[in-house]
């Protein structure tokens, strides 16, 4: 029987073939990412002295910004403008713009309070209510503050309420469309940061703010991004992150939203840390009894503390932790503890207990709006217009090569850096091959460890014509549908052998759930940025132990290697050939042509938008030249929007990869075929 004919009844001999690995639980992949974290942090202990709390801050803040990509060493221009307001009883509301970044402008409402002279201010953040500081939840607790006498500014955060992509109200920022900022090394968690930041500077232009009694307050993705601007800006007097506070590694059990992500932060931190950052400003963690288990109350404990373990080495340090009973929310009971905390802490009135509502009535969302309606500009700056713009940017400082050495020292440069962009590439472990051949005997069935307690599986044919090896990648579908595809059995034809690995996390690997909206791999790809290693090097690193497996079986490999994908796949391919020599050539069909998109990703891969990969290593067409001078073949390509890309961007976006084989007299083995 032929390779070709063997495919045919594959279906049926595969139950024979992989009991093995049929009875893996489907969260293995999860468990080992969980293993992982655990053992980053195993040896973390609280400071024992304020001095060497205040050495591991700085240490702390330093890795922070180096996750978040960094802010700008030179602010720009606030150019704050009021657009409208209107008065209420005690206070009035103001409806303003300012400037974080140059051309990026963020909208926000103030709250002043009738009373004249210096206010307390508090800022606040609204995390993942739809209508974002128009929300009604949100409002409320705006309207409570001011008419407590404080000046309050609440901010649209980068992507959600009207800084969405789209004008109306109530479009996340999440998944694929924070992913955007992920190649340009720019991740939402870190923007927000310094948005708020700035928030914090136009505060302090205001002649009604008392500049050294600011506070900050937001619940759920609010709440994550109280603690981490209280925990970097030490202007901040007054931190109450609300139903958000649990531990690094309780999210690795859950989904959580891109804001949230901080790449690699399980490599230097836990969140008990970071919240100490604010341990010696007033720091008060509210928690609801009902919430979800990464915000639960016995997860924020443990990150807790660690707080109180930081505050004892300050003399007037105070902390607290405030548990109600409820569900995920910012409530009443959630509000009157704030304002109590508030008031203690920025004004030095009462002792911190619940200071009950005021009379509150929302306003109509349409009414805080900046830009009712669909009156926002339509060139108005989104997350995925600033996600071009920076990759606009960092190409225009790459420096080409003006000849031969020049590019082999970069390829050498840039090969070190994709190696640490993809989180390193773990030293080979014991490999336990077991081989079950299919009872046609032309195929069998490879399962193997890829690392310690991750068990991978890969189909092969037994070469009729030795010598020439096709690794057929498939994220989707895995190893079953990739064995007997179209293409596999078209390189058949063509006498290649195929091997067709099943990458962790997918195929029967797969994590169930893994979806979330455009993102199929959502959360396995969350939690592997959590632990400093994307999925994308991940599954580099299999692909490089599949051809282990085969050179342990065989003794040696066959002299041709070929690796192809299709789609999201084709990227892993390039990746694996550009840091795998045993690969002797590699084709992509109609896989993602460029990082750099100024719309949302749709139809591609979460885990393929690594961190800093456009600004460390480059885009698509650089990862392609690090094979050079071995064959590649780019086989149509697609736009990050899913869409084929037309025929003159095709060839312009793959001119590095033209030069790279021009420069090394290789020309004719890059082959760029357009999409049909």
């Amino acid at each position: 029987m032929t390779n070709r004919s063997c495919v045919g009844v594959f279906s049926f001999l595969l139950v024979f073939s992989v009991t093995a690995v049929a009875q893996e639980p489907a969260k293995t992949f999860q468990s080992f990412i969980q293993k992982q974290s655990t053992e980053l942090r195993k040896d973390d202990r609280p400071a024992a002295s304020l001095e060497e709390w205040k050495r591991k801050r700085i240490i702390l803040r330093e890795n922070l910004l180096k996750a978040w990509g960094g802010f700008p060493e030179t602010p720009c221009d606030l150019e704050a403008r009021i657009l409208g307001g209107f008065q209420r009883e005690g206070y009035r509301v103001e409806k303003l713009v300012f400037q974080t970044r140059p051309g990026v402008w963020m909208t926000a409402n103030a709250y002043v309070p009738d009373k004249p002279g210096k206010h307390s201010a508090i800022l606040h953040v609204h995390g993942h209510w739809a209508g974002a500081k128009q929300d009604p939840v949100v409002q409320t607790r705006c309207i409570g503050c001011a008419k407590l006498g404080f000046f309050v500014l609440c901010v649209d955060a980068f992507g959600a309420g009207e800084r969405g992509i789209e004008k109306p109200l109530g479009e996340y920022h999440g998944e694929m469309t924070a992913a955007t900022l992920l190649p340009v090394g720019l991740p939402l968690s870190g923007l927000q940061v310094y948005e708020n930041m700035r928030a914090v500077d136009y505060l302090r232009t205001r002649p009604e703010v008392d500049p050294d009694r600011i506070g900050i307050t937001g619940a759920s993705g609010g709440g994550n991004q109280s603690m981490y601007t209280g925990a970097f800006d030490e202007r901040i007097r007054c931190v109450v992150p609300t139903c958000s506070v649990g531990t690094y590694q309780a999210y690795l059990s859950a989904a959580c939203c891109m804001c949230e992500v901080v790449p690699g932060a399980l490599r230097f931190t836990e969140e008990g840390d970071v919240l100490s950052l604010a341990a010696d400003r007033g720091l008060m963690v509210t928690s609801a009894t009902k919430d979800a288990f990464q915000f639960s109350v016995a997860e924020a404990k443990k990150s807790f503390s660690r707080v109180e373990a930081i505050s004892q080495l300050f003399k007037a340090a105070t902390v607290k932790h405030t548990i109600i009973e409820s569900g995920h929310d910012y409530n009443q009971s959630m509000r009157e503890a704030m304002y109590g905390w508030m008031a203690k802490q920025l004004k030095q009135e009462g002792d911190g207990s619940p200071i009950a509502d005021p009379k509150i009535q929302p306003e109509t969302p349409e009414t805080l709006r900046c830009f009712p309606g669909d009156s926002r500009p339509d060139d108005f700056m989104t997350i995925p217009r600033f996600a071009a713009m920076e990759a606009r940017r960092l190409a225009d400082k790459r420096v080409a090569p003006i000849n031969r050495e020049a590019f082999e020292k970069l390829q050498t440069e840039k090969r070190r850096g994709l190696i640490e962009v993809l989180g390193g590439q773990p030293k080979p472990s014991p490999i336990h091959l077991n081989i079950e051949p299919n009872t046609d005997q032309t195929s069998q069935t490879l399962t193997f460890d890829t690392e310690s307690d991750l068990k991978l599986l890969a189909h092969r044919d037994l070469p009729e014509k030795p010598g020439r090896l096709a690794i057929v990648l498939d994220l989707d579908g895995g190893a079953d549908t990739a064995f007997t595809s179209e293409l596999a059995n078209s390189l058949r034809d063509g006498g290649w052998a195929i091997v067709t690995p099943e990458l962790r996390s997918t195929g029967r690997f797969a994590h169930p759930g893994d979806k979330i909206g455009n993102a199929p791999d959502h959360n396995t790809a969350e939690w592997s940025l959590w632990i400093g290693r994307p999925l994308l090097g991940q599954w580099v690193y299999d692909v490089r132990r599949t051809l282990d497996a085969i050179a342990e079986r065989d003794g040696s490999l066959p002299h041709d290697v070929l690796a192809v994908g299709r789609g999201p796949s084709g990227v892993v391919a390039l990746c694996a050939a550009a840091l795998d020599e045993r690969i002797t050539r590699v084709k992509t069909i109609e896989s993602l042509a460029s990082f750099a998109t100024d719309h949302a990703y749709r139809r591609q891969r979460l885990a393929l938008l690594v961190p800093g990969i456009l600004r460390d290593v480059g885009d698509i067409a650089d990862i392609a030249a690090l094979v050079a001078p071995r064959p590649v073949t780019i086989s149509g390509g697609t736009k990050g929007q899913g869409d084929p890309i037309d025929p003159v961007a095709f060839g312009r976006t793959f001119a590095t990869t033209k030069r790279a084989f021009e420069l090394l007299d290789v020309g004719s083995l890059l082959v760029l075929e357009e999409h049909r």
